[in-house]
């Protein structure tokens, strides 16, 4: 059974920082090329970062300079570090996990950026 499991999200003011977590289980983690998507009221899902198999990274536009993804095969687990953090960025965090056919989601975690 595949799971991916976010934690990190919460309330943060804008100019903040917040670290998101995904932890895999039930797939061969290191073929999974794993991604970061966001989805706010109203709007699609949007590609926010993914990190391929090899450990090349791609970000959206509105996230360059700000956001980092990393990943360690060791632990089975995604890393997405936000920072200089903007009310635009509000909303649920999923994280992703894709390798030819094989696509997972996760249930999603919720970030605000508020003052």
């Amino acid at each position: 059974q595949v799971q991916l499991v976010e934690s990190g999200g919460g309330l943060v003011q804008p100019g903040g920082s917040l670290g998101l977590s995904c932890a895999a289980s039930g797939i061969i983690f290191r073929l999974y090329a794993m991604g970061w998507y966001r989805q706010a009221p109203g709007n699609q899902r949007e590609l926010v970062a993914v990190i391929t198999a090899g450990g090349s990274t791609k970000y959206a536009d509105s996230v360059k300079g700000r956001f980092t993804i990393s990943r360690d095969n060791a632990k089975n687990t995604v890393y997405l570090q936000m920072n200089s953090l903007k009310p635009g960025d509000t909303a649920v965090y999923y994280c992703n996990a894709d390798w030819y056919k094989n696509n997972y989601w996760g249930q999603g975690t919720q970030v605000t950026v508020s003052s």
